[in-house]
């Protein structure tokens, strides 16, 4: 029996019929994804190549003081988050997935705001909240008469404890969300059929939902610990040595750009094993379900004190994460609203708005031409180059950083040595764009990949049929159909670019500040007061895409029951 072609793969072979006009039309868009996806690579190929350049003295007098505490406190917070979004983020999904209490509903989207909040501005919240001088110590010394730091004991918040609870506060959301859809696309029959073999909540949970939960989760955490690996702000703030703090100062500080290559290179090692375990978890995420897949799932009614404990525990990440910083920034905002909210923090949120603009718009533009172009031809070569371009996610800010700045600093002065033309792309905008492409490309590229993979593949096939070209297809039919998917992509590399504080540190233009830096600049000089304003205005931004994500999860469960 002939083995059956599956309809992506049926348009591929319809699209590569005769004809001299189509062949070119295929072959000149596949030079093109290729020198796309190659340029937007380039500066990840760029670190990787410096494993194999010759050690300088710095990288040697770096190795032998200050890598081995550079290895162990990344392992240290790698640890500590893995711990925390774990326990978070597993037991709140199976709560609000599983079990049936007072506000439930409410508290599936809500688990999800910490993730509007960046770290380093939680960081910066609740030093000023627990801090010597702040409000909560500060009461208790009147409260109980307590006359200095010497009278009593209190927590360090600039700590690797502090450092990790900031960092496990807003990535919880990660392992939550996997785990929450995991939970949600069990089957009935399996979850019945512990209940008749006599297993409890509890049981059930631990032998059966969990197990088959797993990849989702594994691939969850293995996204929270890229991003703490990639985190700049929390880390620097708490003077925590890290990678990444490593290759700011070593650049900046120090003015040595190949030890710079050289610890992003090391750094790489960690984030390539974490891009594996992601894959592999992925991989391993390929169980089947037998039936009764889009009945309502059956739901544990928890008693008083049960609802009770699950009320506490779904509150607290939320009021930690996301309220009780909100609060208090949003407080500082209004009692310093004249030194705050001036003509310098309009003049902020503009380049913070003209460069997420502009890099939305080129993310789903490039975005759309790899997906379509592996649409037409998913060859090896083409797979490969798509793959590698959208691995900038889960490299840090400050490893793109390096690896852009080094070589279009070595073209311009190829250029300016035999043009005289003078520096075209260092310190300018559009380097910071591309940087931006780099780090935030995988994120448009998936959502805008999910809705084309949707169209069915006789969309093709008939517009091939009125002699439409590749790209007139593309704009004509798909893009008028992929426009939810399209505004989705759009939104998500938005509120990451207002986000996004390491690269744009090291690479922005002189004069051209974000709102995410002068966050920074204001907290570094202890001025948390005025940096309340732009902190509390990238957090409101990063709401939308976290609202919209909920009720997208939500409103595809319902639809899965009525079907």
């Amino acid at each position: 029996m002939a083995k059956p072609i599956d309809p992506p793969q049926l348009a591929r072979r319809r699209w590569q019929s005769p004809g001299s006009v189509l062949k070119s039309g295929l072959n000149s868009w596949t030079i093109f994804v290729v020198v796309i996806a190659l340029l937007i690579a380039s500066p990840i190929l760029f670190v990787l190549s410096s494993v194999f350049s010759n050690a300088s003295d710095v990288w040697e007098h770096l190795a032998t003081t200050v890598l081995t505490e550079y290895v162990f406190n990344s392992l240290w917070l790698m640890l500590g988050v893995a711990a925390g979004v774990l326990s978070i983020g597993v037991s709140t999904a199976w709560l609000v997935t599983m079990c049936r209490f007072p506000g439930d509903r409410l508290f599936e989207w809500l688990l999800l705001l910490p993730m509007a909040a960046p770290a380093y501005i939680l960081a910066y919240t609740y030093t000023e909240l627990l801090e010597y001088y702040g409000p909560v110590q500060t009461g208790l010394r009147d409260f109980f008469g307590w006359g200095s730091a010497t009278d009593y004991w209190f927590p360090a918040i600039r700590s690797m404890g502090g450092a990790i609870a900031m960092l496990v506060l807003v990535l919880y959301p990660y392992v939550y969300l996997l785990a929450r859809v995991a939970f949600l696309e069990q089957s009935v029959c399996t979850i019945e059929a512990s209940r008749g073999l006599g297993c409890n909540p509890w049981r059930s949970f631990l032998v059966v939902a969990l197990p088959l939960a797993r990849p989702a989760i594994t691939a969850g955490l293995a996204l929270a610990l890229m991003e703490t690996l990639g985190d700049f702000g929390t880390v620097d703030y708490f003077s925590i040595n890290t990678f990444t703090t490593g290759i700011y100062r070593t650049w900046l500080n120090m003015g040595e750009r190949q030890a710079a290559l050289q610890l992003s290179a090391v750094l790489m090692v960690f984030i390539l094993w974490l891009v594996l375990l992601e894959r592999w978890s992925r991989r391993q995420a390929k169980y089947y379900q037998v039936s009764s897949h889009y009945q309502q799932l059956p739901r544990y009614q928890l008693g008083i004190g049960r609802s009770l404990l699950a009320i506490i525990a779904c509150t607290i990440p939320v009021l930690l994460g996301f309220l009780l910083p909100s609060g208090l920034l949003l407080q500082m905002s209004i009692a310093n609203f004249a030194e705050t909210i001036d003509r310098d923090f309009w003049s902020l949120a503009n380049h913070s708005l003209v460069l997420a603009m502009i890099t939305a718009f080129l993310g789903i533009a490039i975005a759309a031409i790899m997906a379509y172009g592996l649409r037409l031809q998913s060859n090896l070569l083409m797979r490969s180059c798509v793959q590698i371009a959208a691995m900038g996610y889960a490299i840090p800010g400050t490893v793109i950083a390096v690896g852009t700045l080094i070589p279009v600093g070595n073209l311009d002065n190829f250029l300016d040595r035999w043009f005289d033309t003078g520096l075209l792309f260092s310190g300018t905008i559009v380097m910071l764009i591309f940087a931006y492409l780099v780090r935030f490309l995988a994120v448009s590229f998936s959502t805008v990949d999910s809705s084309l993979s949707k169209i069915r593949p006789s969309f093709d096939d008939a517009a091939s049929s009125f002699g439409c070209s590749p790209l007139a297809t593309l704009l004509k039919v798909h893009m008028p159909i992929m426009i939810p998917g399209l505004l989705t992509a759009a939104m998500l590399v938005f509120v990451d670019v207002m986000k996004e504080l390491p690269a744009t540190l090291v690479i922005r233009p002189f004069n051209f500040d974000t709102l995410a830096i002068r966050v920074y600049q204001y907290a570094s000089d202890e001025r948390l007061a005025e940096a309340a304003a732009p902190a509390l205005a990238i957090i409101l931004v990063g709401i939308v895409p976290v609202l919209l994500l909920s009720q997208r999860i939500a409103r595809s469960r319902r639809s899965e029951q009525i079907y």
